[in-house]
């Protein structure tokens, strides 16, 4: 295997197994409204851009863009192309957006022309797309002490195709100043039989600054390129450029550096991931598994590497990768398991350590074998499930428990892809070495809690919602649990008109924001001051979640939504909102 397998931990203690439900608050919410003088630059997709992938990073955009730096900064590119600027200072005396900088006036010239993107790469510097394949690198000076002072060029440069940034971040290595930038396309692939016929392409560049501090030149010093088959749900550079990671659908991998392909090595060359077939075959009962794995033809048992755990396995040629390389599913009799040569297969049989559970999987994450099932076993199985299927739609609609409808089911009930992952990429070698198996952990969306750190991402764990802190200078801890949003997985599920997810920095509220005029706000559980009873469990009950719901006062499209500790804030085309959700940091 190219990357070891890694499991996320939950910290129990943030987790509330006592957790009833929201409770509808009537508490009002201030809204205050800011008219914008020129409409926000949307830019709809084109006949060309018809795929998922396509709505998923263009179409669902958000263009309202929160400064992590300095809390209650909003900015947004309008319609002549100018970044505005937006802080609040006082709620009852809120100012109008103010130019920071100014795009070519021509963008609407181009025909292929994505969105503008921004990304606050640090309190004094920007990155900024004008969503034509031009990218551009602004000092800005403390934008906190002057929030609209205006932006300095001083990196302006056409990279191809046009692009979004998804991150940025800079620092100071061995005197050098540096930046590095992810952005991402969508490529046209004409070669592809299957799919849409489009490739997500995600390029990471190294950007440097040479001379004295008042004469710096910066050039780009090197490119990286990924490719993969959807849209990331989330991708992050670690700081200082030591990594990057990725949690996707499909697998992404690099093919490019500065232009030139990556070459396999005679060991990459036995990486599972390149087979066209299947590497192993696997049986179980509910005992134990026969696996039996494909040799090349004339090899001796004295190359055979073969190593056994009660929960990891290690299987290969010598001087190879292995072939089979993680942690079992479960636990293993490895005194009772055994292994033996056949003509081209390695045949392996595994005890069970727990007789009973089937195994879904042999390796965790690994998707190289395929699973036999012994036809006896599926004729039982399927016995078993006939009275779930009927020739009828319905055959009898006044039965007490009629069949199951699939067009009933909610999105709650619908899981990621079983190669949805989250995996962290080597900056050096370029090489997977953490890999995390996303297939009952549905994305619900990144946020900054500390612009110092990478954004936090979230994800549902059953019915609630987790967020996760990564940590690259922590290899035992990639992925901190920091907080838990209680039944909000199952709960934004319900939304169907939900267009964008977010919550505090400080994780004092999640929100969800509807395509039109709604928003939910969905509150940490605090202390009631009158004392309430469960008659249902006969306990009394010292804290309560509330749920408030604010009504935007304009009808127009929702096209941007952030969230700071004490407020939300909600663009459309026309409009800001300021929403005052808290009233203490």
């Amino acid at each position: 295997m190219a990357a070891s397998n890694y499991s996320l931990k939950v910290d129990r203690h943030l987790l509330d197994p006592n957790f009833e439900s929201y409770r509808l608050s009537l508490d009002p919410l201030p809204m205050y409204n800011v008219e914008l003088e020129t409409a926000v630059a949307e830019v709809g997709l084109q006949d060309s851009q018809y795929t998922l992938d396509h709505v998923r990073a263009f179409g669902m955009y958000n263009y309202l863009h929160s400064d992590p730096w300095y809390e209650d900064s909003m900015y947004f590119v309008d319609q002549h192309g100018r970044v505005m600027g937006f802080s609040v200072t006082l709620d009852s005396v809120l100012g109008k957006p103010k130019e920071v900088f100014r795009l070519s006036s021509e963008l609407h010239s181009f025909e292929n022309r994505l969105c503008s993107s921004i990304h606050f790469t640090s309190s004094t510097w920007v990155t900024v797309s004008d969503g034509t394949g031009r990218l551009y690198l602004l000092r800005t000076s403390k934008r906190g002490a002057s929030p609209h002072g205006k932006w300095e060029v001083m990196f302006d440069q056409t990279l191809g195709e046009p692009f979004i940034i998804l991150n940025s971040l800079s620092y100071v290595a061995s005197g050098c100043h540096s930046f590095e930038v992810l952005v991402l396309r969508l490529e046209k692939e004409e070669v592809l039989s299957k799919g849409s016929g489009f490739l997500v392409s995600l390029e990471w560049l190294t950007i440097t600054g040479e001379g004295d501090k008042g004469e710096k030149k910066y050039e780009i010093l090197t490119r990286r390129i990924l490719h993969g088959k959807s849209v990331p749900h989330y991708a992050a550079l670690e700081p200082e450029g030591n990594g990057v990671m990725i949690a996707s659908d499909r697998p992404f991998k690099f093919i490019q550096v500065n232009g030139e392909p990556i070459r396999e090595t005679s060991e990459e060359a036995m990486d599972v991931e390149e087979r066209k077939e299947p590497i192993y075959y696997w049986q179980q009962t509910t005992e134990d598994l026969t696996i039996a794995v494909r040799l090349p033809e004339g090899t001796t048992k004295e190359s055979v590497h073969f190593k056994l755990s009660m929960d990891n396995l290690q299987v290969g040629l010598r001087g190879f990768a292995p072939l089979m390389d993680g942690q079992l599913y479960s636990l293993v009799d490895c005194e009772a398991s055994t292994w033996i040569m056949k003509e081209k297969s390695l045949e392996i049989n595994l005890v069970k350590k727990n007789e009973g559970p089937m195994w879904p999987e042999v390796v965790m994450g690994d998707r190289n074998g395929e699973f036999i099932m012994d036809p006896a076993q599926a004729a039982l199985i399927m016995e078993g499930l006939k009275y779930l299927t009927s020739e009828d739609l319905n055959a009898n609609p006044e039965k007490d428990k009629p069949p199951c409808n699939a067009q009933e089911l909610e999105e709650c009930d619908v899981f990621p892809e079983d190669s949805s992952s989250l995996t962290r990429f080597d900056g050096r070698t370029l090489k997977a070495t953490h890999v995390v198996n996303l297939s009952s952990h549905q994305y619900l969306f990144t946020v900054v809690t500390n612009p110092e750190e990478m954004p936090c991402l979230c994800l549902r764990h059953d019915v609630d919602a987790l967020l996760w802190q990564p940590h690259a200078d922590k290899q035992d801890n990639l992925w901190e649990h920091i907080a838990t949003f209680n039944a909000l997985g199952y709960v934004q599920a319900s939304k169907r008109d939900k267009k964008f997810s977010t919550c505090a920095p400080n994780h004092s509220y999640a929100a969800l924001c509807e395509c039109l005029r709604r928003v939910f706000i969905y509150r940490q559980p605090s202390p009631v001051s009158t004392e309430l009873y469960n008659r249902k469990e006969g306990r009394r009950v010292g804290q309560v979640a509330k749920q408030q719901v604010a009504s935007l006062e304009c009808s127009d499209a929702v096209l941007g939504f952030s969230a700071t500790n004490e407020r939300l804030f909600v663009l459309t085309s026309k409009n800001l909102f300021v929403i005052k959700v808290n009233s203490d940091n």
